[in-house]
């Protein structure tokens, strides 16, 4: 089967369309066609040796990349209940979707024409989205999810600002919101403005002309997933009580929030100066139920994911070298093969 391998660190330009043995399901695992993958920030940084630490100082011990993904399954292990063969499903494409530390978004390779993915790090597409809406909704769709839900303690009626509201955490965080009964104020620039307010924000901020740490407005939580100002600027708009989410990063959700980490000292020092407002730092987690969720939110139609590009396998490299320049709307998709009608025998 075919695959896009790295086997060393640099630029887009280290990916290699390959042919590979296909790969072999675990137990606890089913292998899928791969129908549509997308990329997220965090392979770019990946490839570059921003994950050294996770994946091998001088060269990458996973070679494979790719986590998001969408598929057929074509056959499931023994201990897999809840998919059967034939069954069109999106998820996470990760070697230990319960692993409790940052490894857990280590790739597995959904950047193939086969890729073999854990029950629980699954769900079930809906018939109203196509294999490359799916594709788009993991990792950035749980992000949202997680950082409003959970750490956000989103409520009904409560004023939330997503700052990059456009890109793909963006547009899902939108939805998202708008799903829970929240009031939307969302940044982005004037070219998008007309994109967010068709996914559902009550009001658009023009960043080009207007900061919206001095606006004056104050919000119940501030969801921020560019990280383009500092966090006492953004504790200015927060109610008392308020919370503020970053998600975002120069290298995406997962090693955005790496980096943060490895600023700890400062961080906690900014947090004790935010009084009863809240600062959190966090990283998604995959699992079954959030996934469940999300395509039930799918297939109610409040949630619709926003796909910028679709690129084919072999052109993997130009879809990163367009995620770069970080001015795609919603999430870039690798299509990869059409899906097959299920053998009746089986």
């Amino acid at each position: 089967m075919k695959a896009i391998l790295y086997h060393e660190y640099g630029s887009p330009d280290v990916l290699r369309c390959e042919e590979i043995q296909k790969p072999v399901p675990r137990e606890d695992e089913v292998i899928i066609r791969v129908c549509a993958a997308a990329i997220n920030p965090m392979e770019c940084g990946v490839i570059k040796g921003a994950g050294r630490f996770l994946n091998g100082w001088r060269r990458p011990r996973i070679t494979c990349l790719g986590v998001d993904v969408a598929g057929q399954v074509e056959a499931a292990g023994k201990k897999v209940t809840r998919f059967k063969p034939g069954d069109n499903v999106f998820g996470v494409c990760v070697r230990n979707p319960q692993d409790p530390g940052l490894g857990v978004w280590t790739s597995h390779g959904a950047l193939a024409e086969y890729a073999c993915v854990s029950e629980t790090a699954l769900a079930i597409k809906p018939e109203n989205v196509s294999f490359e809406q799916a594709a788009a909704v993991p990792v950035a769709a749980l992000t949202a999810l997680q950082g409003l839900r959970d750490k956000g303690k989103l409520q009904p009626g409560q004023e939330v600002l997503i700052n990059g509201a456009s890109g793909g955490v963006g547009t899902f965080a939108v939805q998202v919101a708008k799903a829970f009964g929240a009031n939307v104020t969302a940044v982005c620039s004037a070219r998008n403005v007309e994109l967010v307010q068709s996914i559902g924000a009550d009001r658009v901020i023009d960043y080009t002309r207007e900061d919206f740490t001095r606006s004056g407005e104050k919000y119940d939580i501030l969801f921020d997933c560019i990280v383009n100002h500092s966090a006492l600027a953004c504790r200015r708009i927060l109610k008392p009580n308020g919370i503020y989410v970053a998600v975002g990063g120069p290298h995406g959700p997962m090693l955005g929030a790496i980096t943060r980490m490895l600023m700890a000292l400062f961080v906690a020092f900014v947090a004790s100066r935010f009084a009863s407002r809240k600062l959190v730092i966090f990283i998604a987690r995959p699992n079954s139920g959030d996934l469940d969720l999300l395509s039930d939110l799918l297939k109610s139609g409040k949630v619709i994911p926003v796909v910028n590009g679709c690129f084919a396998l072999n052109e993997t490299a130009d879809a990163m070298r367009f995620l770069e320049q970080g001015h795609a709307r919603g999430k870039v998709v690798i299509t990869i093969a059409c899906p097959r009608s299920p053998d009746p025998g089986r």
